[in-house]
Formats: structure tokens, C-alpha cells, sequence
């Protein structure tokens, strides 16, 4: 018999159900306290189209969707059916159903920090990320960030050049390195920290999915941090979500006159801690350990 572990993995693999359609078969078990859905009740509850119906209906009718399913069984996953699900990432609005890995899993319910910031990081944001880590790292905050260029990198590499443990969330499936340059970083990550996805293994990244893991990023995190941002930015995106989860959102102060300190400076006017001390970031954290 399939357990409710096993129809959230298969239910990942039906084409053209998205993160809205995903959401509602995981509230609908809940509400119902239902282990799994026939193939029917997917259909009406996610409002597929005829089209999108008759690709897994073939999909299972030959094979491939058996063939798949078994090749993904064999990768590190949490679903919501685990105990072993992060708590604080449980209670968003939109949890992932699954969660593929490398590294060691075991950090998510560590006291996790997200850092964030611009692809274009200052002299500034550096000197902030340099100055800052060690004390982060000093009382064993795991840092969470999403790999991209920038802010992102410079979080994963300054917090293992002192022996800290950071997890990236990527917008790619695990098996897959985006971009290319940023391969042996990656490997870095997953053998001293955790890469962590929702995608499956093999799948390649796509505009909306940066965005959509942001949710992951902040959902980790009791604080997250925003280093640069302009005024429209990816940064943001992070920073609202976790205003929207009730997480403490803190964003560094910048010179006026910089573009990239623009977004930070507005999230600071609209309500969010203005970050000047790594301090203030272990103040959230007292509680923590």
C-alpha cells in the first residue's frame, strides 16, 4: 500500500501541476486526514486541463511515470509526511512537498540565519560579510542563502573559510550545477554544509523557480538578513516573505546615494530592523540554543 510519503514523491512527478496545484492536494489531505487521492480527485482538485490530464494519464499507461518514480526513490528526500521536516519551513504558507539533498540534513533544525543581498556585491557589502561571519559563525549559526553570484556565494564561501556550516537552496534540481563556474562550490557545499532543492534531481533551472524557492530561503530562517538590495530586486522578494511568515526581517543601512543600497534603505523606512552590528543578529538567536 502507498503511504502518504510515497504519493507526495509521486504526486511531485505529475507534469503540469505546479506549486499552487501541489498546495491544495496537501491541505486537502490534511483537512481530510486522507493518506492519498485517486488520479480523479487530483484532476478536479487542481483544475487541469483535458491536455495536461491525457500526458499523465500516458505518462502512467506507459511506464515512464513507474520508471521515474523508482529512479527518484533512490535520492535523499524529506517530504511533508516526515518527521524529519523542518518545523519553521512547515509552517509557511506554501511548504515544498519534497525535499531533495546533499550534505547533511540535519542543519535545517539548527538555529539557521538567511543572508541575502545583490549579484553586485559593494566593497561595502564585503566588508559587512567579512567583518560580520565570524561572529555568526562563532556561535554556531548555520547560514542560508540561495548560491546565486554576489551576496549569495559570498555567504556559502566566507562561512566554511571559518569552519562554519551553510545550506544553499537552490532554483535547480541537485544533480545539476547553475551556473557552470559555480560547480566546485556546490560540491563544497554539499560535503561541509546541505544543498537543498525541491526540484527533481535532474531538472535544469527556470526563471520562476528563483523566486519560489526565496519562500525556502526564508522559511528556514528565524531572521533574515538583507546585505544590498536595489530598489527592485530578488532581495526583496525574500524579505517580504519573510515579513508575511512573522520572521524578523533586518536589513543594513547604506550610503543614500547607492543604487544598491536602495532596496535595503526602503525596507528599513518600511518597518525592518536596521542592521548595524552582528549583535543584533545573536540577540535573535538568545532563545535558539
Amino acid at each position: 500500500m502507498m503511504t502518504q510519503r510515497d504519493f507526495l514523491l509521486w504526486v511531485r512527478l505529475l507534469p503540469g501541476i505546479g506549486l499552487m496545484g501541489r498546495h491544495k492536494i496537501w491541505q486537502f489531505l490534511q483537512d481530510t486526514q486522507r493518506q492519498r487521492l485517486t488520479l480523479q480527485e487530483i484532476f478536479t482538485l487542481t483544475e487541469l486541463s483535458a491536455a495536461a490530464q491525457t500526458k499523465i494519464r500516458g505518462a502512467i499507461r506507459s511506464g515512464e511515470l513507474r520508471r521515474v518514480y523508482n529512479l527518484v526513490k533512490q535520492y535523499p528526500v524529506v517530504t511533508l509526511a516526515d518527521d524529519a521536516y523542518p518545523e519553521l519551513l512547515r509552517e509557511i504558507a506554501q511548504p515544498p512537498l519534497c525535499l531533495f539533498f546533499q550534505g547533511d540534513f540535519a542543519l535545517v533544525n539548527r538555529p539557521c540565519v538567511a543572508i541575502v543581498g545583490a549579484r553586485e556585491l559593494t566593497p561595502y557589502g564585503q566588508q559587512v560579510l567579512a567583518t560580520w561571519l565570524p561572529h555568526l559563525v562563532g556561535a554556531k549559526l548555520v547560514t542560508v542563502s540561495g548560491l546565486a553570484r554576489g551576496t549569495d556565494e559570498a555567504v556559502h564561501r566566507g562561512t566554511m573559510a571559518h569552519a562554519g556550516q551553510t545550506i544553499a537552496v537552490i532554483g535547480s534540481g541537485v544533480d545539476v550545477a547553475y551556473p557552470k563556474r559555480r560547480d566546485n562550490l556546490q560540491t563544497q557545499i554539499s560535503q561541509q554544509g546541505l544543498i537543498l532543492s525541491e526540484y527533481l534531481p535532474w531538472e535544469p533551472p527556470a526563471k520562476h523557480h528563483f523566486p519560489e524557492r526565496n519562500r525556502i530561503i526564508a522559511g528556514l530562517a528565524q531572521a533574515t538578513v538583507i546585505v544590498e538590495a536595489r530598489q527592485k530586486s530578488g532581495s526583496l522578494i525574500t524579505a517580504n516573505i519573510a515579513l508575511d511568515e512573522n520572521r524578523v526581517v533586518m536589513a543594513v543601512p547604506g550610503p543614500v546615494t547607492s543604487p544598491l543600497s536602495a532596496g535595503t534603505n526602503a525596507l528599513i523606512v518600511a518597518g525592518a530592523i536596521p542592521l548595524i552590528s552582528p549583535a543584533q543578529i545573536l540577540a535573535e538567536y538568545v532563545n535558539a540554543w
